[in-house]
């Protein structure tokens, strides 16, 4: 993978921007999807893109107006237990289970879609394996 250099200091400056914006958050629940501004991170967290930081971000759980859980999305697909393939809008896309994470309502830009039910509820089952520890498959000796 090539090296690029993170913009932390234009993130710096769009954060605090989301931090004292007066706006009222959009309304969001379960299963939508936002556009959600979540910057520029450290090591292999998953950065947004652009001059936002923008990233699809799908809301597992909405505690109130103002958080939620989420889900950081990709077009990328990868066959492993933190990846979980679900359809938005007749694409595939990947649920980036390892990445979910809270987020404050102010980082959401735009809706870009509503996840389907039966797909919802694949990637809930997935985040409840991962949390309760499931211990990982063994791995087969090379010999």
């Amino acid at each position: 993978m090539a090296d690029y250099t993170k913009n932390f200091d234009g993130w710096i400056v769009k954060k605090k921007k989301y931090h004292y914006q007066k706006l009222l958050p959009p309304m969001f629940k379960e299963r939508d999807i936002w556009w959600v501004s979540i910057g520029v991170n450290v090591g292999y967290e998953e950065d947004g893109k652009h001059d936002k930081f923008l990233r699809p971000v799908l809301v597992l759980r909405k505690f109130n107006r103002e958080l939620f859980l989420g889900i950081p999305m990709s077009t990328k697909i990868k066959d492993n237990r933190y990846y979980t393939q679900v359809t938005v809008q007749d694409e595939t896309v990947s649920v980036l289970i390892s990445q979910i994470r809270v987020f404050s309502a102010k980082r959401i830009q735009d809706k870009l879609a509503e996840l389907d039910r039966g797909d919802f509820k694949k990637v809930q089952d997935e985040v409840v394996k991962m949390i309760t520890f499931s211990p990982l498959p063994k791995q087969r000796s090379r010999g």
